[in-house]
């Protein structure tokens, strides 16, 4: 019940914004080119929610013709691609975080390199993407990657680095040796900082790979908004507006509730 009660309470402001805007729409205070009403939105979000066509038996199976529609498939290729791109940049900052944090000299040799790229942000590097790995995924992946490689790096770097001294030499002066010193006392002290780089990783990936289907690909939410852009569709614009907020919000929520889990003895939840 407290739960439903704090989900009523965050609807209040959104349902007052919708209302004003409905109004505005159906006042005419506003073109419906430039700003189409909720009710319009919702409309054409779920018009493309819907198959295109009937269902044909001879087609495919009816799971198939029900997950057709022009949206699913664009959420699916766009979160396809953001899952692909984060995987590979986490997976490979993690291993380069963790060696950097945990070996002075190998973060002195790399840091500097590291801070001349960091600021560089994904999408100055989409000329270069298309011209290495063509159109279509590859690309996407790439940019998605960078976005994601970054966030998690530092943060890593930073939890390794900033683990709490008591706790090292209490384990030196228990004899522990270094590879059970860093995956008993350095790894689990970092992991508040590697869950809150990846937690941020996933949502600049988010970001980039809007950025990267409206450039190289011909699928995905991104690709779809510029499409819409071009016919002046606003309600579609903003239906796929929606969405990638809806589908960034459950990103969070599961990256949430994965650090609630992993975290539980951090909060002192684990029995």
């Amino acid at each position: 019940m407290k739960r439903f009660k704090t989900i009523l309470h965050g609807l209040i402001v959104p349902v007052i914004l919708l209302v004003i805007w409905e109004a505005c729409a159906r006042a005419g205070l506003v073109s419906e080119v430039v700003l189409p009403a909720p009710s319009a939105v919702a409309l054409k979000w779920w018009q493309s929610l819907l198959p295109a066509q009937p269902f044909d038996p001879a087609a495919g199976t009816y799971l198939a013709w029900a997950f057709s529609g022009e949206l699913l498939h664009d959420a699916y290729a766009s979160m396809f691609r953001v899952l692909v791109g984060f995987a590979i940049g986490a997976g490979l900052a993690l291993p380069a975080g963790l060696l950097m944090g945990a070996n002075p000299r190998i973060y002195d040799l790399f840091n500097p390199l590291v801070q001349v790229l960091r600021p560089i942000p994904p999408i100055a590097y989409i000329p270069l993407a298309i011209l290495w790995f063509g159109l279509g995924n590859p690309p996407s992946f790439f940019l998605i990657s960078l976005g994601a490689f970054f966030p998690v790096l530092m943060n890593t770097i930073a939890g390794v680095r900033h683990v709490d001294g008591i706790y090292l030499r209490a384990a030196r002066n228990l004899g522990v040796k270094p590879l059970t010193m860093f995956t008993r006392v350095i790894l689990p002290a970092a992991t508040p900082y590697i869950l809150t780089g990846m937690r941020i990783g996933i949502g600049t990936a988010f970001i980039v790979v809007i950025v990267s289907e409206m450039i190289a690909v011909n699928d995905g939410l991104g690709f779809r908004i510029l499409e819409a852009r071009e016919f002046m569709w606003s309600d579609k614009i903003i239906a796929g507006m929606i969405t990638i907020g809806l589908l960034g919000l459950a990103l969070d929520v599961a990256m949430n509730t994965l650090n609630n889990y992993l975290l539980r003895w951090h909060r002192g939840l684990e029995h």
